[in-house]
């Protein structure tokens, strides 16, 4: 299997950005969408792909949860990315000529104060890296792109303004999808598992359902609820969690768990990034 990994956008995307650092020996593979990133593992033409989950300034990436249990691949790994928003502009441009700014609808909503500062009307792009390729190939000095410094140097930007996002500790947590799962314990920051579950129709049933971490001591980092088939009395829950499996503690708060629940996924076990504490 060709050694490459799959990520949504254009060349100089934040997922882009990703894979770079993560992964900086792989070849990487630009995909059109989530899809057709995951089609692209489970074809054989990446051997990983990196998708993002959430934001700490903006919240979670909208279908990514409905995607991940139904794309047949596991999570093997995750990353924690900060994300800087520059404004990119035609070279020679001035901060006072630009009237628009382009970019992904998270990237907009994260910058907020600057724009609106200066004045600059937000326009909503496809993605980060693609609105700075429309930027330098529509050329007008007018309009400017939100995106890394890596789309600017890609597509010969010229950085107007560095890192304006609101917030200084703006991260983009992704996940790492492989064809096969790994269970083995690795890293230096423990483990995590994600698995999503749906309830039996039981008076307080989440509640009791959760009892088992409570009580075992075991962290649950997320949970998020979200209805499935169109159906608004069918609810899966995505969980976090702190641990693996096999780790008692865990595997008593499973056991649990799976008496309240009429089924239980386990989308992937993977060493926690040390950034998920501060650290890194």
């Amino acid at each position: 299997m060709t050694d490459r990994i799959a990520f949504q956008g254009e060349p100089g995307a934040y997922s882009h950005q990703a894979c770079h650092e993560t992964y900086p020996d792989m070849e990487v593979l630009p995909c059109r969408t989530f899809e057709d990133t995951i089609a692209a593992v489970r074809e054989g033409t990446a051997r990983l792909a990196m998708v993002p989950v959430e934001n700490s300034t903006f919240g979670r990436v909208a279908d990514i949860h409905h995607l991940l249990p139904e794309s047949g691949l596991h999570i093997v790994d995750e990353a924690f990315v900060r994300v800087h928003i520059n404004l990119l502009a035609l070279p020679g441009t001035r901060l006072d000529q630009i009237e628009s700014a382009m970019s992904h609808t998270m990237l907009l909503g994260q910058c907020r104060a600057f724009l609106e500062r200066h004045g600059i009307h937000r326009v909503t792009g496809a993605d980060t890296a693609g609105s700075a390729r429309h930027v330098a190939e529509a050329g007008d000095p007018s309009m400017a792109a939100l995106a890394s410094e890596l789309a600017g140097k890609i597509y010969g930007l010229e950085m107007l303004a560095r890192h304006i996002e609101d917030h200084s500790t703006n991260t983009t947590r992704f996940l790492v999808m492989a064809a096969e799962p790994d269970f083995a314990p690795r890293g230096q920051n423990g483990m995590m598992t994600t698995l999503v579950f749906r309830l039996r129709s039981l008076p307080a049933g989440l509640y009791k359902a959760l009892g088992g971490f409570a009580t075992n001591g075991v962290n649950m980092t997320k949970l998020e609820s979200y209805m499935i088939g169109g159906n608004f009395n069918v609810v899966q829950f995505y969980a976090d969690i702190e641990g693996h499996p096999d780790d008692p503690a865990v595997a008593r708060a499973l056991d649990e768990l799976d008496y309240f629940t009429s089924e239980i996924t386990i989308l992937g076990v993977y060493p926690a990034d040390p950034r998920r504490y501060g650290e890194g």
